[in-house]
């Protein structure tokens, strides 16, 4: 028999004492914690954002002097910070020119992405490379366009299922990055095939 769910766990009740939309804001706190992607001032690019914690992470991170920007298929509801934009759209659709007009056309220091595919129990693994590769594809069409979404020596941070793709996936990150690895935080369920792949030095 599989392992039980469990879905109100610690972190489920501390999000909604701490105030937070999701459990998954402890999973970028720790990622930021441990890796250090966003710093004070710094302008970042949450791709899928809904419902909107790792959006409250950043913005706290970033600080008043920072931006940070949202874009998912779903409208963030909840007004978070004077800082923070969102965006209802498609990320295969999307020019990078919509996501560049809060920072005024400077490109962020930083994407991340907490995007996951419906679930099905079928294919959940590829459809979520998928994603990823498409994160990817992204930055490298805008970068190749002119207008790039990260900058040089930028950092990424992006959720997979772990599955026989996940080690291309990790090549390709690697290619692309001068360093590349998995990562998984504490606030991930045990039973989840979740990974992160927390990426620094874009090399444009």
């Amino acid at each position: 028999m599989p392992p039980r769910r469990v879905l109100h766990d610690k972190f489920f009740k501390q999000a909604k004492a701490d105030g937070y939309l999701a459990r998954s804001a402890y999973k970028l706190a720790e990622i930021n914690d441990r890796k250090r992607l966003l710093h004070k001032g710094s302008r970042a690019l949450d791709l899928g954002c809904a419902p909107g914690a790792w959006l409250q992470v950043a913005s706290e991170i970033v600080g008043p002097t920072g931006v940070v920007v949202g874009i998912d298929l779903k409208p963030v509801e909840h007004a978070i910070a004077p800082n923070v934009h969102t965006l209802v759209g498609d990320i295969y659709e999307t020019p990078a020119e919509s996501l560049l007009q809060h920072t005024g056309g400077h490109p962020f220091d930083a994407v991340l992405s907490d995007m996951a595919p419906n679930t099905t129990g079928h294919g959940d693994h590829f459809l979520s490379v998928r994603l990823c590769d498409r994160v990817l594809d992204l930055l490298e069409s805008s970068a190749a366009a002119g207008a790039p979404l990260l900058k040089p020596g930028g950092s990424l941070a992006m959720k997979v299922f772990e599955g026989e793709a996940y080690p291309d996936l990790v090549k390709r990150t690697a290619r692309l990055f001068t360093e590349a690895k998995g990562f998984k935080p504490k606030a991930s369920r045990d039973v989840s095939r979740e990974m992160y792949i927390v990426a620094f030095g874009w090399k444009g």
